[in-house]
């Protein structure tokens, strides 16, 4: 929860967003569904990026980077700490990428619909033998020159601790990239109102975001691992270590991608 000592937004300010929030998110889904099968890759991954700061303007999200978050040429695996819903946004918003995520998310209301026809990648998590499909299709993707992210703590945290890395999707790759992802207040405090965690529903961590005044997104990437000989145990604790590494540095990113007015968009 937010601290007492951070206000947050009055209830006519915190439902204006969240009206314009469902309103940009339908108009997502549109686009997806209807403008997608119609243009190049390289046209969707633009508008996944504008879409995303769009939300996160919205919502009075700023994203700081550290390092090259873009990976040219493909076959580069994002291996990211899990917060919130909103890291989604955040990582495409900097660099358009395809999820891997759990098979719920795509019954999601509203929002399930866009992250799938934006290319996610669903993983059964009750069936084991799903994992071997899903690298299987993760490596065509990489393959073909996009670049796919994974949450493998397998579930969010309130971004104070990391959980252990699984390495069960860590296989079909030839780099993975670490990226560390932390939420601050205006006041520079590590924030926990993003985080979906426990028992909370997406319904009521939506209304939470809405109702904070302001965050800022720290997104640090780390250095690239060589993979492709690697064993993909190995590779998860080393790509554990880098982020957490990272997320210990007090103000490890500084460089603004994204604010809250239009001129941050891409065009």
């Amino acid at each position: 929860m937010t601290p007492t000592h951070r206000k947050p937004n009055p209830p006519p300010i915190r439902l204006y967003r969240y009206v314009r929030t469902c309103v940009h998110l339908g108009a997502g889904v549109a686009t997806t569904l209807l403008v997608f099968p119609l243009v190049s890759p390289e046209r969707r991954r633009a508008l996944i990026k504008r879409w995303s700061r769009r939300l996160l303007r919205i919502l009075a999200v700023e994203t700081r980077v550290r390092g090259a978050i873009a990976a040219p040429g493909g076959n580069v695996l994002v291996v990211a700490n899990h917060i919130s819903w909103l890291d989604i946004f955040v990582l495409n918003s900097v660099h358009p990428v395809r999820f891997v995520a759990k098979s719920e998310i795509a019954r999601w209301p509203i929002i399930g619909s866009w992250i799938r026809d934006a290319g996610t990648l669903f993983i059964e998590r009750s069936r084991r033998r799903d994992t071997h499909r899903v690298n299987s299709r993760v490596a065509q993707v990489l393959a073909a020159g996009d670049v796919v992210a994974i949450f493998p703590e397998g579930m969010t945290t309130d971004g104070l601790d990391m959980l252990p890395f699984k390495s069960s999707l860590l296989q079909p790759i030839v780099e993975a990239a670490g990226h560390a992802i932390r939420y601050r207040a205006t006041d520079g405090s590590v924030s926990v109102a993003p985080a979906y965690v426990g028992e909370t529903t997406f319904a009521e961590s939506f209304w939470q975001v809405c109702g904070v005044r302001a965050l800022t997104v720290e997104l640090i990437a780390t250095k690239a691992l060589p993979a492709r000989d690697g064993h993909r145990r190995v590779l998860a604790r080393a790509a554990e270590e880098s982020i957490r590494t990272a997320l210990a540095e007090p103000d490890a990113a500084t460089e603004p991608a994204s604010r809250g007015d239009p001129r941050g968009e891409p065009r």
